[in-house]
């Protein structure tokens, strides 16, 4: 699996049957690099959310429009979408799991909001924020954890899926920082990698994962900080 970094919570993964957007938020991500944009859509096959911020949200109508990518989402942004032009959709909701080929997401709890503001000005309920468990026939399981603070019920998440990389927020303000972050990791999980996302990028957020860092000083999980827009293979 390789595994791309677009800043704020935006990844590309590369399988040997799949090309996958998660969070592909690059109009208006201050981190994001024009460059990275056309090996991230090109011969794209999914688009995965893991809620209805437009940080996260982000380019999906424009590029689902554009490539034919199945976007999965839960059950009211998957409506909100339809209604927006996105044809091929695959929605689910927290406890759920769709089979897309070769992988599989299944929906978990994050503890966040899931909302947005349209430019009608009119406020759009769209559903509950999720993290997204990925399984693969023959590469890595891969736990993208959306926007959330920690939660004990993390335990539960490594019991039933055991997944071996965490992609995990920890910009502080809007989810948990680096130090929570580092505790939920360490507490909950046995990643082999993790790489720490939703930092970087407004200035409102922190912009080193150093806190983090700190907080997983010692532990056994290797920490990955790729630059945005570099590659990790695992």
């Amino acid at each position: 699996m390789k595994i791309q970094w677009l800043g704020h919570s935006a990844f590309h993964l590369e399988t040997a049957k799949a090309k996958i957007l998660i969070d592909p938020f690059f109009t208006g991500n201050p981190s994001f690099r024009d460059e990275d944009r056309r090996g991230a859509t090109d011969g794209l096959t999914h688009i995965l959310l893991t809620h209805g911020h437009g940080d996260h949200v982000g380019d999906t109508i424009a590029i689902a429009k554009e490539t034919g990518a199945t976007v999965l989402a839960n059950a009211d942004l998957a409506a909100w979408l339809s209604r927006k032009g996105v044809d091929a959709l695959e929605m689910g909701n927290t406890g759920g799991t769709v089979n897309l080929g070769s992988f599989s997401a299944t929906f978990v709890n994050a503890l966040h909001s899931s909302a947005q503001i349209t430019d009608d000005g009119v406020s759009h309920s769209l559903g509950n924020a999720n993290g997204l468990v990925l399984h693969f026939e023959d590469e890595p399981t891969l736990y993208h954890m959306g926007d959330t603070d920690i939660f004990s019920d993390m335990a539960l998440i490594q019991e039933l899926h055991e997944p071996e990389i965490g992609l995990v927020p920890i910009g502080d303000r809007f989810t948990m920082g680096g130090a929570v972050a580092g505790l939920a990791v360490q507490r909950y999980f046995k990643f082999q990698t993790v790489i720490p996302c939703h930092y970087g990028s407004f200035p409102i957020v922190d912009q080193t994962p150093e806190v983090f860092l700190q907080a997983m000083d010692g532990s056994a999980t290797t920490v990955e900080t790729p630059n945005v827009g570099g590659f990790i293979t695992r």
